[in-house]
């Protein structure tokens, strides 16, 4: 099939050329394009595979939950990275900054971090002052660690030089009926719901201004550590300062978030004035 990436501009091309990401991939229907980059990888696949396709029968999103889309309406990807084990965890923050600059370089539109992967609008972007923030993409990375991390004996932390199979994958809307499901409608968006004159965003142009970003910003995680990548996950992640109930499964958390720390983990001020530390949860975001 002819694939978006075949129409970019010279400059553009030239741009994805000098990056890992050399020779992307892009199918017209798949099962899950993680699954599918999982498997590649424990073939002994390079890193910087790139597999996007133009629909998924078998998506996924955090906690197994079912992801759908229209076929060619949205921007479906999954990338192998191979980081040292410790700074595995940073690979969904890289990639989640990587498309919020790809949208606001193709589109102009500003989007936020909703923590921890997702990317959301203000409701007002889309007329709705007093709603809630949209979801316009999700990110899910999933992690192949070393086989000598699950001995029979029991799990062992990867030593730090280990390199660790990180598969990053995300789901952007790009262009979706006017009128969504009945069950989206008052919870997503999609980039051509932000300004209709302008025209759907070409899926090649974004996918390929995603890795340009990713590129700088995974070799400055490898180089520096995570430092300047928290930094701009703080400023971007809308989560920061909002009234916020956490789903732990077995209970929830209710406060304020105040922070990220240094490891990425939401830190929240609770109604009882504790300050509590959240690694994975989800967030519903209470008040502004």
């Amino acid at each position: 099939m002819e694939s978006p990436l075949d129409q970019l501009q010279p400059e553009v091309a030239r741009r994805l050329a000098a990056t890992r990401f050399v020779d992307p991939t892009w199918v017209s229907r798949t099962g899950s394009t993680n699954a599918d980059v999982l498997d590649a990888a424990r073939d002994g696949a390079r890193e910087g595979l790139v597999v996007a396709a133009d629909e998924q029968t078998a998506g996924r999103g955090r906690r197994d939950r079912v992801w759908s889309a229209p076929p060619g309406s949205s921007l479906l990807v999954s990338i192998l990275l191979r980081p040292p084990a410790p700074l595995a965890p940073f690979s969904t923050a890289a990639l989640a900054l990587s498309a919020r600059d790809a949208v606001a370089a193709v589109t102009g539109v500003e989007v936020g971090i909703k923590w921890p992967n997702d990317l959301v609008v203000p409701g007002a972007a889309v007329g709705d002052p007093t709603g809630p923030d949209r979801k316009l993409a999700g990110v899910l990375a999933e992690a192949d660690w070393p086989a000598s991390a699950n001995a029979s004996a029991g799990w062992r932390e990867p030593a730090p030089g280990e390199r660790v199979v990180v598969v990053a994958g995300i789901g952007l809307n790009v262009a979706w009926p006017a009128e969504l499901p009945p069950e989206l409608a008052d919870v997503a968006v999609a980039l051509n719901h932000l300004d209709p004159t302008v025209g759907p965003a070409d899926r090649g142009v974004l996918l390929a201004e995603l890795l340009v970003a990713l590129e700088e910003r995974y070799a400055r995680l490898l180089a520096e550590g995570p430092g300047s990548l928290l930094a701009s996950w703080r400023q971007a992640c809308v989560t920061l300062g909002r009234s916020v109930r956490i789903d732990l499964g077995a209970d929830d958390v209710v406060g304020t978030a105040v922070d990220l720390d240094d490891a990425g983990h939401l830190v929240v001020e609770t109604l009882e004035g504790a300050r509590r530390v959240v690694a994975v949860g989800d967030v519903v975001h209470v008040s502004r």
